[in-house]
Parts: C-alpha cells; sequence; structure tokens
C-alpha cells in the first residue's frame, strides 16, 4: 500500500483522498522521516521496500554501493564497471545484511574478487556473477557464505584463472547448483564442491575427454545431474567416459553430445557408436595433428602479416636506406673501373715538376 502526502496552504494531509488534520501531518511526516534516515536508498540506486528489491543497474558505478539499506533482500547491481570486489564489501556500517537472499552482479566487468569479498551476506542462497572477466580469485573469495545452493558462473572464468575459481569453490560445501557453461573449461574438474551438488552445467566449453577419477567422483553422488552439451568431444580413447554414459543416467543432455574429432567422426552423435569406434586409426589421429598443425601455421601467418603492417613506415625506410647505400657503392665500383681501364690515363704529377728520365752519373750508386 503506498500513501500519497500532499501538504496545501491550509496545511492539511491527504492519504488516499481523505483529508486529516495538520498534527496528524506533522507527525507522520515525522514519523516517515525518521524510517527513510534509518534505512536510505543509496544513490542512484531505486529501492522497493515493499517486495525487500534494491536494483542498481546500468549506472557505471565502479564499486558496490555503500549504505545500502538492512531490509533489502534481493540486490541487483548489474551492468557497471565494477573491477574488483573488495573485502568486506557489503558490510553497511560494520552491519551484516542479514535479509539478503538473492545477489545479482551481472555483467560488471568485475575481473578480481578478494578474500571475503561476500562477508556480511551469511543467508545468501543465490550468486550471479556471469558474464564477468574473472582473472584473479583469492582461494577466501567466498569464505562465509555457508548456505549459497545456486552459483552462476557462465561466460565468466578467463582460461588463467581456472585453477583459482576450483580452489575458491571449495569452500561452498552447501552449494545446489553450479553454472560453469562458456567458461572456456579444458578439463571436468574433480575439485568440485560435490557433497550437495544437484546440478552442474558444463556446456560450451572446451572438453575432449573426461578422465577416470573424476567420472568416479560423480558417479558417487547420485542426485547429481551433468550437462556436458557443446563440447568437442575427441571420439578416440574414450572407453571410460563411454561407458560411463551408457550405464549412468547422471548426464542429462546424453543425446545431443557429439564428436568433434577425428574429422571421420565429426558430428557423429556419440550415442550412435559401438565401443569398437572408439579406437581411432593411426591415419584418424595424423589428420587431426595435420589440422591442428595447419591452425598453428595459419596463426603465426597472420601474426607474421600483422606485425609487418603495423611496422610497414620503418621497413620502408629501412629499405631506402639500403637501397642508397647501394648505390652509393655501385658509383664507387663503376669510377674505379673506369679509371683502371682507360689506357690513356697517366700517373698524376705535381704541378711545375719535370718528368726525371734518367739519374745523373754522378749520383748512381756503385
Amino acid at each position: 500500500m503506498i500513501w500519497i502526502c500532499r501538504c496545501r496552504s491550509r496545511a492539511v494531509l491527504e492519504i488516499k483522498g481523505r483529508p486529516l488534520y495538520s498534527g496528524w501531518f506533522l507527525i507522520t511526516c515525522t514519523l516517515f522521516l525518521l524510517v527513510r534516515a534509518d534505512s536510505p536508498c543509496p544513490f542512484p540506486c531505486v529501492c522497493f521496500e515493499n517486495n525487500g528489491t534494491v536494483t542498481c543497474t546500468d549506472l557505471n558505478l565502479s564499486e558496490v554501493p555503500p549504505d545500502i539499506p538492512p531490509w533489502v533482500q534481493t540486490l541487483k547491481v548489474t551492468g557497471n564497471n565494477i573491477t574488483t570486489i573488495k573485502t568486506r564489501s557489503f558490510l553497511t556500517n560494520e552491519t551484516s545484511l542479514e535479509h539478503v537472499s538473492t545477489l545479482s552482479l551481472l555483467a560488471n566487468n568485475i575481473q578480481s574478487i578478494e578474500a571475503y569479498a561476500f562477508e556480511g551476506l551469511p543467508n545468501l542462497m543465490n550468486l550471479d556473477l556471469s558474464n564477468n572477466k574473472l582473472q584473479d580469485v583469492s582461494a577466501d573469495a567466498f569464505s562465509g557464505l555457508r548456505k549459497l545452493q545456486n552459483l552462476n558462473l557462465s561466460k565468466s572464468i578467463a582460461p588463467s584463472a581456472e585453477n583459482e575459481v576450483l580452489n575458491a569453490l571449495g569452500s561452498l560445501q552447501s552449494l545446489r547448483r553450479l553454472n560453469l557453461s562458456s567458461c572456456q573449461l579444458s578439463v571436468a574438474s574433480s575439485r568440485l564442491p560435490l557433497q550437495n551438488l544437484e546440478m552442474l552445467d558444463l556446456t560450451r566449453n572446451l572438453i575432449q575427454n573426461v578422465d577416470e577419477e573424476t567420472l568416479y567422483k560423480w558417479s558417487q553422488h547420485k542426485k547429481l545431474h551433468i550437462y556436458l552439451r557443446f563440447n568437442p568431444f575427441l571420439c578416440c580413447d574414450l572407453d571410460a567416459f563411454y561407458v560411463w554414459l551408457k550405464n549412468s543416467s547422471q548426464c542429462a543432455d546424453f543425446g545431443h553430445l557429439r564428436c568433434a574429432g577425428p574429422e571421420t567422426r565429426n558430428g557423429t552423435k556419440i550415442v550412435s557408436l559401438k565401443k569398437d569406434d572408439l579406437h581411432c586409426r593411426l591415419a584418424d589421429l595424423e589428420t587431426v595433428s595435420y589440422v591442428f598443425l595447419g591452425i598453428v601455421l595459419a596463426l603465426i601467418g597472420v601474426i607474421f602479416l600483422m606485425v609487418l603492417y603495423l611496422n610497414r613506415k620503418g621497413i620502408k625506410r629501412w629499405l631506402n636506406n639500403i637501397r642508397e647505400a647501394c648505390r652509393d657503392q655501385m658509383e664507387v665500383y663503376h669510377y674505379r673501373y673506369e679509371q683502371d681501364s682507360d689506357p690513356r690515363a697517366g700517373p698524376c704529377l705535381a704541378p711545375n715538376v719535370a718528368r726525371i728520365d734518367s739519374v745523373p752519373r754522378g749520383l748512381e750508386s756503385d
């Protein structure tokens, strides 16, 4: 229910169209101001106290807003430029936000999360960190989130931060749903917190196979469902993974998994393969190797051409200098050749000096 107060010249308060005396107006507005002073809305965010939501979207903020009201249950800080989530960013005047159960930090260009960054959110259950650029994540980044059940990290993990993120996730023992899709992960790690996990999304990564240790740990948690669609599986020596897929119901999208190599099986559904198809011939492996080598050489060629293009002016000056130096040298050689080949050219004499054809007899040596 929203109350609308308008003060007129007669100092009369209208609440939902019903006039009240000015004394009531003074008391009501005083109480209203006191309540607002205790729970201000951080500028320039938008607050909805009736449903416990604070929204700070597309405001170009560089840090988590301070002075978040204590009544907030859902906090949305999205589309900003908060490169670092600092230690204790969610403590307001050293007071925890006890009622926050959902926190969205979607698309904030977050690159670093410091230790104990989420301290002050003891009852947080849902955390969305998707569409960021995590490069540096402390091992204690998620410490204190004992009740966290849902974590979304899709499109957020740089390849260099893969191990750091896996270390940080180890403290989330209450986690039930973990989204790691589109994170360029090359390995389905066995280090994930699986104790209470019910859903693990590993779709759209770079996983080519799943090792036996990881498969064994997955099989120990019967409630766990894994999604692996759109990964470039190399269908050679997939024996353990293939057997697990055939005998387990944990892979929720098993029917959609396809081979990305070797070339002869590219696009083939894994479910349609026979066990004998998993042993690739040497020619298949060589084809994959040649394709990879071709890609590497192409990248090197592109980089070389880019270097030449970026330094084209300097290279042009260097070539001009070489050409001028060669031209000068050729002129010197040409001049010497003309002097040596001209029979009319005689020895050079100093001016006013007579040529001596013979030595006087008195000066001859014995």
